[in-house]
């Protein structure tokens, strides 16, 4: 890892797309978020990136993992609709067990590829804010017993979604790196 990237934990994730009003605004809290996800990430290694350090089950390589792959189904579901996500209203034991695994730097994963996964989803992301033809439009969201049937989301409230849950994971994963060895992202 460059000193840049351990500074930063992980690799930059480049120059945003040009962007104005509305949607420069969710680059930029959008880049704000990721930033606070994957700065407590700086200086571990793979087996500490992988170390539960409160009683829950989460893990700072783990974490910045799920991160990636919800925005990744996210923006799959801006561009395709409810078809790209499981119906987790028919999900089996097996299915949510394997679901557990996203939450969980495994043998074989890396921070460094995770973290390189991540930067490829935001580059894609970024993209989708500037391009999109237009952020009302919606799909009904998957069968899910969170979700009330019938509900609609426009791809302005799915990055806003986004924002939300990198900003609360980015929590989550300061208070792992400060139960590890202390460090903090703030103060």
């Amino acid at each position: 890892m460059s000193s840049d990237e351990s500074t930063a934990g992980g690799p930059d994730l480049g120059e945003r797309p040009a962007a104005s009003g509305e949607r420069a605004d969710l680059l930029e809290a959008l880049a704000k978020q990721r930033h606070f996800l994957r700065f407590p990430a700086r200086d571990l290694t793979d087996e500490q990136a992988r170390l539960r350090t409160t009683a829950g089950e989460l893990c700072l390589g783990g974490l910045i993992k799920h991160v990636t792959e919800v925005e990744r189904g996210w923006g799959d579901f801006i561009l395709h609709g409810p078809s790209v996500m499981p119906d987790f209203t028919a999900m089996t034991e097996a299915d949510w067990a394997r679901r557990q695994d996203g939450f969980r730097l495994l043998p074989g994963e890396t921070l460094a590829g995770v973290l390189a996964d991540y930067a490829e989803v935001a580059r894609r992301t970024d993209e989708l804010v500037a391009t999109l033809p237009d952020l009302d439009a919606s799909w009904p969201l998957p069968k899910s017993p969170w979700n009330e049937p019938g509900t609609r989301w426009s791809a302005r409230r799915v990055l806003l979604h986004i924002v939300a849950e990198t900003a609360q994971h980015a929590g989550h994963a300061d208070i792992i790196r400060e139960s590890l060895d202390g460090a903090k992202s703030m103060g």
